[in-house]
């Protein structure tokens, strides 16, 4: 497999890990982790997974359906009642089909910058100034930040427990995901092996960090959000979560494949998204999974091939435009090696 070629073609700045019935066929880390300081990247360096972390989200939400202590056809407003939005299912929360406005925006106009936000700031803003709905749910898809942010209140909500215990003790522990978790700043800056996001200055010629960037403020002052993003992992921890969907470790099969169906909108046609993951279909490897994540400084990209068990998982820590090319090309270069097998 020419990745290597390909990595250093692309300037690549990340760790990239393809994974064949959980065994690693290809695992390299290229570039660093702190440019500032020189200090190379590795393949145990900790990434931000940005809105990868959704999949994690809908995960906690089914495992909870699976204990009864809530279902997937329940309003948003039996668990979120002070919200004024009415019909929402958490279906529709999983499967973006809500229509519900983006309460980053109702935040960015409103809240005060120099405090810290979490969900119920959020919760509280979205109650207050109530923006309407983008179109009725069931409608159409259209992602949504918010509804993932919800998820995680509606899950603290019917376990009666925090959100980041919930990944903790549901998913990462049972599946030895030792380096992955929820994660405020000091507790980054205490890793030995994270991988700060950088930018791009083309006015220095060089990476900085992408703190260091105005547009990237509001990671501070949303800090304590969940459901959307904030979980942070290694390439290695994530093979384990994807070679943890084969079984039924920590989520019941039938549960699984319906997270793993297309929504249905109210005119009768499928959207290509289940629960935290998108759908589609290669011509030659079959079905698969796959989600981006993108935040300030941070791509990331999961592809899961279902069919013939090969995982592709790329994490770095250089926002280039390139990024969404050199996942096309990795799937590609994925494509010709396992054709035959």
């Amino acid at each position: 497999m020419r990745l290597d070629s390909l990595l250093a073609a692309r300037h690549f700045n990340g760790v990239v890990l393809v994974a064949e019935k959980g065994k690693p066929v290809f695992h390299r880390a290229r570039g660093f982790r702190d440019f500032r300081l020189q200090k190379p990247l590795d393949t145990a360096s900790v990434f931000e997974l940005a809105s990868v972390s959704k999949a994690f989200t809908a995960m906690v939400i089914m495992q909870l359906h699976d204990e009864r202590k809530l279902r997937l056809d329940d309003t948003l407003h039996r668990y979120i009642p002070e919200l004024p939005y009415r019909g929402i299912t958490l279906r529709h929360l999983l499967n973006h089909t809500s229509g519900l406005p983006d309460y980053q925006a109702v935040m960015d106009a409103h809240w005060d910058k120099s405090r810290v936000a979490g969900n119920e700031e959020n919760i509280a803003y979205l109650a207050r100034f109530a923006p309407p709905v983008l179109f009725q749910p069931g409608e159409r898809y259209a992602y949504s930040n918010t509804g993932y942010m919800l998820l995680a209140t509606v899950a603290e909500r019917a376990a009666g427990r925090d959100f980041a215990e919930l990944c903790r003790t549901g998913i990462f522990q049972p599946l030895a995901m030792h380096q992955t978790a929820i994660r405020t700043r000091d507790e980054k800056i205490a890793l030995p092996h994270m991988a700060w996001g950088h930018i791009y200055d083309s006015a220095k010629g060089r990476p900085v960090q992408a703190d260091s960037f105005p547009a990237s403020n509001y990671t501070i002052w949303l800090g304590n959000r969940k459901g959307p993003g904030r979980i942070s992992s290694t390439s290695r921890d994530m093979l384990r979560w994807d070679q943890g969907l084969y079984s039924s470790r920590i989520i019941s099969p039938a549960t699984l494949r319906e997270a793993l169906q297309p929504a249905i909108l109210n005119n009768g046609l499928a959207s290509p998204y289940g629960f935290g993951w998108e759908l589609s279909d290669d011509p030659v490897l079959g079905p698969f999974v796959h989600h981006a994540g993108d935040n300030p400084g941070y791509q990331t990209y999961v592809i899961r091939y279902l069919n013939k068990n090969i995982t592709v998982i790329v994490l770095s820590n250089l926002a280039l435009p390139p990024f969404e090319k050199v996942v096309v090309d990795i799937q590609s270069l994925v494509r010709t090696a396992f054709a035959t097998r």
